[in-house]
């Protein structure tokens, strides 16, 4: 009888996640003898055996592992036989080298959530259940490898009936460092206002009692905390927006685990494709933006015709949504754009005033992270925030980096990436940084990432725009610094996407708010050809000022009242964007004070939006441009118009002033206008493709920055490119908005070794 020994190392995410008793277990099956361990973040394994029962086990060490688990078979090779009965797994160890894989939050799987609501199991009812194959995992390690020592559990030594699971291999709490049960784990605790505090069960049931009177609750989860309130409730749903100051912002919605999949407490309500559907029930449990059946939920998202919706992500948010027997609204517990609370002196200190009780729990979350946002577009899934569940997020770079970076990413919606060899990590969402609690934890964010990882960036990589404030990061780092364009980094970011469509010329339509192009003007309406590191400029709207700067990201009406300035109209009394500082703002705009030129298809939307009287004053970014999404889905059909094409320095721009006679135009209703406005921006886009396949021979055409988050117009533009034959490319694993920067700065320098390893000293 013919026996082999086999010595393979498996890389990915195969520590954290119930690899190694999966080996044994499958060893055992095959009645293979020889050994697994955990070492420098991969799993070195030798195994032994008759090569039929080698081979099974090995295809389905690939293709039945955990559902956390993503194995990677990096070497293999044949190795002495050894006089050995049985399959052990070895202790852990730790050869310096940089290869762990940072496991991330799930959902409670299908076992615990039958333990817990089993009356007959121990964690009958605990909040904090989990195993190997589920619960947190990101927001609770401080470092790697990820053992209990690393993480806050260790403050809970396990009782000897968990300590007794942790050590048997056949069960699947068999290093679940999380692991706890009620007589060891963390514990739930109520404050209400009166001085009321209660513990385990009962603060549980004053917390549901809380909600069901009408009242706000901030609730601890698994990367901070949240608001509650009855999202069947439109006087305590305005209460939460009037203590906020968040009078228009759309809220998300928690619904109760119903039925098998848990979705039917939401089928009768939403029309849900079945890729929402997979995203709602998966282990990572997003908000996903859906179409309402008919209208309800007054309050949740004024003006727009989808609601973030979500199922519970944790066995506590199971209990309370279950208890409550009800959908609960589930907003951040934060102000204005800082970050999210996690810590619950710092929750009762901050949100005294908005939420009427707590419900803390003492397990501390040592990484915040925000709930990640998908958003169904043109047939696919696709994030518009990553965060618990779905981030850190890795990726593969093409070409190895030698000198360790760290891109800083942008200004809002920030994240940032980690970048060694060919291993390239993208943080969860940090937000936007204009106050001193976001640079904090953008300081918090880098410094976790290269202590979990092992890795100490060499280099920089920054946004070339002098003013963003993750400047000041850099300069206290004293690392030398490359320099990226916003928009190149937008292209190169969905490159980079699409490592199997290298090296093709692509042509990518970065348009978004603003950001500074390299002739010193604010970008947003770019067509770029080319390839990461060599982008060239093709194309691009015309351009207009801004009167106010800044301002007019916000107050959409000096975006209407500038492009009526530019093409020669005046204000009329019944304009619907009227404002008393009008005068004295057309003469700042005529001299050029404070008023930049600009290219931002972004703030065309905010024009289109006040010239239509649907949004003067944004409370909340990108308002206006929903605002006009929305309308413009519930028109049927409408007109679109040519916008003119003057060729200008080698650059193909193109001239909106068509589409304001579009937007004036009373023999359309606001629906058929604002569906016209997007049939127009469609149409110019496959224009310039067209364009571009003419003179550059151009197939691919990819859509990237914060304009492309609007599906009613990437599917219009996608339609008419596919009838065309283009091959289109959208992103579908970061966010094509801001927050996919950093991924993009990396990718730019990536693809071209000459500028990896020599800084940039400044632009």
């Amino acid at each position: 009888m013919k026996i082999i020994r086999q010595g393979i190392i498996l890389g990915g995410q195969v520590q954290g996640v119930g690899f190694r008793p999966f080996l044994y277990r499958l060893a055992r099956h095959y009645r293979l003898t020889g050994w697994a361990c955990n070492r420098g973040g991969q799993v070195w394994l030798e195994i032994q055996g008759e090569p039929a029962p080698l081979a099974a086990f090995t295809l389905a060490l690939q293709n039945e592992h955990p559902p956390l688990a993503a194995p990677q078979i990096q070497a293999t090779n044949t190795l002495p036989l050894q006089d050995e009965q049985d399959f052990i797994i070895r202790p852990s160890e730790d050869d310096g080298h940089s290869e762990y894989h940072l496991p991330t939050d799930q959902a409670p799987c299908a076992a615990c959530q039958a333990e817990l609501f089993d009356p007959l199991n121990r964690r009958y009812r605990y909040p904090f259940i989990n195993c190997t194959d589920c619960g947190p995992r990101y927001t609770l390690i401080d470092r790697l490898p990820y053992d209990r020592a690393r993480t806050s559990m260790a403050a809970f030594p396990l009782c000897e009936k968990c300590a007794a699971e942790y050590r048997n291999p056949l069960d699947r709490r068999f290093h679940a460092e999380p692991i706890a049960c009620p007589d060891c784990g963390p514990q739930l605790r109520f404050v209400g206002k009166p001085g009321i505090t209660l513990g385990k069960e009962a603060a549980l049931t004053a917390a549901v009692q809380t909600l069901r009177q009408g009242q706000i609750v901030a609730v601890k989860g698994v990367g901070g905390y949240h608001l509650l309130c009855n999202a069947g409730d439109p006087a305590a749903i305005a209460r939460l927006r009037r203590r906020k100051q968040r009078p228009h912002k759309p809220l998300a919605v928690l619904f109760p685990w119903q039925g098998e999949d848990g979705l039917d407490a939401l089928r009768p309500l939403f029309h849900l494709e079945p890729q929402q559907e997979a995203a709602l029930n998966s282990p990572q449990r997003p908000i996903v933006l859906c179409r309402p059946r008919q209208p309800g939920f007054e309050g949740i998202a004024p003006g727009l015709d989808e609601i973030g919706v979500m199922l519970p992500y944790s066995p506590l948010h199971r209990l309370l949504s279950e208890d409550f027997g009800g959908p609960l609204v589930a907003t951040s517990a934060n102000l204005g754009g800082e970050p999210v609370i996690c810590e619950a002196a710092e929750a009762e200190r901050v949100l005294g005033e908005i939420a009427d009780a707590f419900l803390h729990h003492d397990r501390a979350i040592l990484q915040r992270a925000d709930d990640p946002i998908y958003r169904p577009i043109a047939g696919r899934l696709r994030p518009l925030r990553l965060g618990r569940g779905d981030s850190p997020l890795e990726l593969t770079l093409p070409h190895p980096i030698v000198t360790p970076t760290l891109a800083l990413g942008a200004q809002m919606k920030n994240t940032v990436a980690l970048a060694w060899g060919k291993r390239c990590v993208v943080s969860p969402h940090i937000g936007d940084l204009d106050s001193p609690q976001s640079l904090q934890h953008l300081d918090e964010t880098i410094t976790t990432l290269q202590k979990q990882y092992g890795v100490r960036a060499a280099q920089l990589v920054l946004d070339a725009h002098p003013g963003y404030n993750s400047r000041q990061w850099a300069r206290e780092s004293g690392l030398p610094q490359h320099l990226v364009w916003h928009h190149h980094a937008h292209a190169s970011a969905l490159y980079g996407e699409y490592p199997e469509a290298h090296p093709r010329n692509w042509l990518v339509f970065a348009w978004d708010g603003v950001g500074l192009g390299p002739d010193g003007q604010l970008w947003g309406g770019e067509g770029l050809t080319g390839r990461p590191g060599q982008w060239q400029h093709f194309s691009q709207m015309r351009s207009f000022r801004l009167p106010g700067g800044d301002l007019a990201a916000r107050e959409a009406w000096r975006c209407a009242a500038s492009l009526c300035w530019e093409s020669g109209l005046d204000a009329t009394d019944d304009a619907p964007w009227q404002h008393p500082d009008l005068p004295l703002l057309k003469q700042a705009w005529q001299r050029g004070i404070n008023a930049p030129w600009t290219s931002a298809v972004g703030r065309l939307f905010d024009a289109a939006a006040a010239l239509l009287g649907l949004c003067q004053h944004s409370s909340y970014e990108g308002q206006a441009a929903m605002l006009l999404e929305a309308q413009a889905a519930r028109a049927h059909d409408a007109p679109a118009v040519t916008l003119p094409c003057r060729p200008e320095q080698g650059i193909h721009r193109w001239d909106w002033q068509p589409l304001l006679a579009l937007l004036q135009d009373t023999g359309l209703s606001i629906e058929q206008r604002a569906l016209a406005f997007h049939q127009s921006l469609a149409e110019t886009l496959l224009q310039q493709a067209l364009q571009a396949r003419e003179q550059q021979g151009i197939e691919v055409i990819g859509m990237s920055g914060g304009v492309f988050q609007n599906r009613l117009l990437v599917e219009l533009a996608s339609d008419r490119l596919m009838r065309h034959d283009f091959t289109i490319r959208l992103p579908y694993r970061l966010p094509g908005n801001d927050a996919g920067l950093a991924w993009g700065q990396i990718c730019d320098i990536n693809h071209s070794s000459g500028r990896v390893n020599h800084p940039t000293a400044s632009i």
